[in-house]
């Protein structure tokens, strides 16, 4: 059982990209799963919702496409190797980029997806060699290894962070004593600055930056905490205790009107932080141990926050304000979850896809249907772009008309 748990802890980090001024990003271009669509299907057709095309040559991993450049960059593992797929938006391979050695420790595959910027793609792979590669071409910018020039070290499953950008900065977590958390400058690699955080691992996170009340702040978790840290300066501003079994933390954090949710499986839950209003200390709000997320994220609607758990395998509403489950459900298995167009839209780990309306009166599922294409576990979180919803299962990508 703790083996099965391990290994869904890794994916669920896998799956996870940018900040502003990128095209997409990891969950949407605010990191927080929502996608900007109108005119979405309120309803599937009986047999779901129409596939456009199916892409099967990604070779193996759990990340999600990214859509950058009226174009869609997947990673995947082939013959060990870590390669960056270029389709058009019709599923045609423009182009194939080889980033360098893959992770083939236990579940091998890649873990996270390209962060595009304009002419520049970022990725890190699960051995810790940050690169930056011409977006078209491939081509080598610059390269930083995690660990042994910034000291890092490498988690169980993996280095799995999907990067940050946020003009000319990128940040990462290494993990080192020293180089904990940095701030590297995007066009040339070099530091910034560099927080000695609280001095542990890495957890699989992809962080959040926050505008609070005019001061930045890059949030994220380490094996053991939950970190608050000045993204201008690197001063880390606040810590707070969060530990599960596993030191797996995967999901990126939620903010709203100055309050922050962390979140994640082996039955640890979540909680809420308020941050103070210069944002140099945070007060706990609340906890909610039994919406323990492992790896799908959450979604935030309507002063409600919708996803699933770990140890505790409900689909669950949770009121934002005070931390109380509104209600649990199982008529879907669990898994990541995304918001377009008002309506949720999920792909459980059985295969399922949903689209769900969000309510608080219980798990309302509009549509159901099923996906067919790939293989291995069903982990990758879903995109929504122009009226195209992108799931990748395994070795294919399926684009499926949800307009």
């Amino acid at each position: 059982m703790k083996i099965t748990i391990a290994i869904t802890l890794i994916f669920l980090a896998y799956l996870n990209p940018c900040f502003s001024q990128i095209s997409d990003n990891w969950r949407g271009p605010e990191r927080d799963g929502k996608y900007p669509a109108n005119n979405l299907a309120s309803v599937w057709p009986a047999k779901g919702p129409q596939i456009n095309w199916v892409y099967e040559g990604l070779g193996g991993g759990f990340s999600s496409p990214v859509v950058a450049n009226e174009r869609l960059y997947v990673s995947g593992l082939e013959r060990g190797r870590g390669i960056i797929h270029i389709l058009t938006l019709d599923g045609k391979l423009e182009n194939k980029v080889d980033y360098g050695p893959g992770w083939q420790g236990e579940f091998p595959g890649t873990r996270v997806s390209p962060t595009v910027m304009g002419e520049i793609m970022y990725i890190a792979s699960g051995n810790g060699l940050l690169s930056a590669m011409d977006s078209k071409t491939g081509t080598v910018k610059w390269q930083k290894n995690l660990f042994g020039e910034l000291g890092g070290v490498n988690i169980r499953w993996g280095y799995t962070e999907n990067l940050l950008v946020d003009g000319d900065k990128i940040y990462c977590f290494p993990g080192g004593k020293k180089y904990n958390v940095v701030a590297l400058n995007r066009h040339t690699g070099e530091i910034i600055w560099s927080s000695p955080g609280m001095g542990d691992a890495s957890a699989y996170c992809s962080p959040l930056l926050v505008d609070h009340n005019g001061r930045k702040i890059l949030a994220t978790h380490s094996a053991k905490n939950i970190l608050g840290i000045d993204a201008t300066t690197g001063k880390l501003l606040w810590h707070h205790p969060h530990v599960n079994s596993w030191d797996v933390h995967p999901n990126t954090p939620i903010y709203r009107d100055g309050g922050i949710f962390f979140f994640s499986g082996y039955g640890q839950g979540g909680v809420k932080l308020n941050i103070s209003r210069d944002g140099s200390s945070v007060t706990k709000a609340w906890e909610n141990k039994a919406f323990d997320n492992q790896m799908g994220g959450a979604v935030f609607h309507d002063g409600h926050i919708y996803g699933s758990g770990h140890n505790n395998r409900f689909w669950f509403c949770v009121n934002w304000d005070s931390g109380e489950t509104l209600w649990r459900s199982r008529d879907l298995a669990q898994g990541p979850v995304v918001m377009a167009d008002g309506m949720l839209y999920i792909y459980s780990e059985r295969g399922e896809l949903g689209l769900v309306e969000p309510s608080t009166k219980g798990l309302v599922i509009k549509s159901k249907s099923a996906v067919t294409h790939g293989s291995d576990q069903h982990w990758a979180h879903p995109v929504i772009h122009n009226g195209i919803m992108y799931i990748r299962h395994g070795n294919a990508l399926v684009a499926y008309n949800v307009r």
